[in-house]
């Protein structure tokens, strides 16, 4: 017999009746009479051509065929009953993520590209933290929260997945460009030169203008003042003002190049290595929901992407 041509009706009616032992009480659970039960179990019986229960004149007794095909349609209806249920549950449960990530990252990076994903996708509620401090990822249903992290690792008690490395070079405006040409590397020390201050560098010194000009032969010579920023956000929107030259990574800038708000007066010369990285930071144990896990996998797309790009 094809699936299409199944009796499923017939089929609970006579699952619930071998189950109880009787037509009466299967019709209670069924909220139907017990005439249809009677009716449904005939039909079968007709169909299949056996006898599937022995009538008597104080009730039903199933036969050894009937106890048989009993046990192989209950074991599939409830299969069937649980395959709906999960369907209807994740219909049901969006969920909510929350994506814990430095500001500078989560506002030029991600939230950029975060609109791509969202409009694939509508089974998570996505909350972004712009926020640099350690959180503790977690699976924990309906609230998943992961983090991506910028610094030294590795990191512990936890599973990390690398998005990308870090490099700094020296980016601008073209109006600042066109004031005064950067030619050298000490053409830079004529101009403010814009620098981002971190609060935890893990005991790790991160490099920043002296290390630049010591990497391009110029150790000894006096820095002009700077300008200190403790969020790369600050500096980029005075870089792109015209208002000096920072030292940027690619996650920060490679947009704002792309766009030309922003350039390298140097082009791919002059770049220094960070001993930072930025990773993804997901729980040690357990298993991310279907649609945290879709999320996890676009993000790791979208990063691996970015690194083409910026080689």
């Amino acid at each position: 017999m094809t699936l299409e041509r199944l009796p499923l009706n017939a089929l609970r009616a006579f699952v619930e009746a071998a189950r109880e032992g009787s037509f009466k009480t299967a019709a209670a659970r069924l909220n139907v009479t017990p005439g249809a039960i009677s009716r449904q179990v005939k039909q079968l019986e007709t169909r299949l051509g056996i006898v599937l229960f022995e009538r008597h004149s104080h009730g039903v007794s199933v036969t050894q065929a009937g106890r048989q095909l009993a046990h192989d349609v209950d074991a599939g209806l409830e299969r069937i009953a649980a395959g709906v249920s999960a369907a209807s549950e994740r219909a049901r449960d969006v969920g909510t993520l929350r994506v814990s990530a430095p500001p500078s990252f989560a506002q030029v990076w991600l939230l950029p590209r975060l609109a791509d994903f969202e409009a694939r996708q509508g089974q998570l509620d996505i909350t972004l933290d712009a926020n640099q401090a350690i959180i503790s990822p977690s699976w924990q249903h309906g609230s998943a929260r992961l983090a991506i992290r910028y610094g030294r690792g590795p990191w512990a008690g936890v599973d990390s997945h690398r998005l990308f490395d870090d490099k700094l070079f020296p980016v601008c405006a073209p109006a600042l460009l066109e004031r005064s040409p950067i030619a050298t590397p000490a053409d830079l020390l004529a101009h403010p030169l814009l620098d981002v201050v971190w609060e935890s560098r893990q005991n790790v010194a991160f490099p920043g203008w002296r290390d630049w000009f010591d990497a391009a032969g110029l150790p000894d010579r006096t820095l002009p003042i700077q300008q200190r920023f403790s969020l790369y956000g600050l500096a980029l929107d005075q870089a792109i003002a015209g208002r000096g030259v920072m030292l940027a990574n690619p996650a920060v800038v490679a947009d704002r190049l792309a766009s030309g708000v922003l350039v390298r007066p140097f082009g791919d010369r002059h770049v220094i290595d960070s001993p930072f990285t930025y990773d993804l930071i997901l729980p040690s144990t357990g298993h991310a929901p279907p649609a945290v896990r879709g999320f996890i996998d676009w993000l790791l797309g979208e990063a691996a992407r970015f690194r083409d790009a910026t080689r």
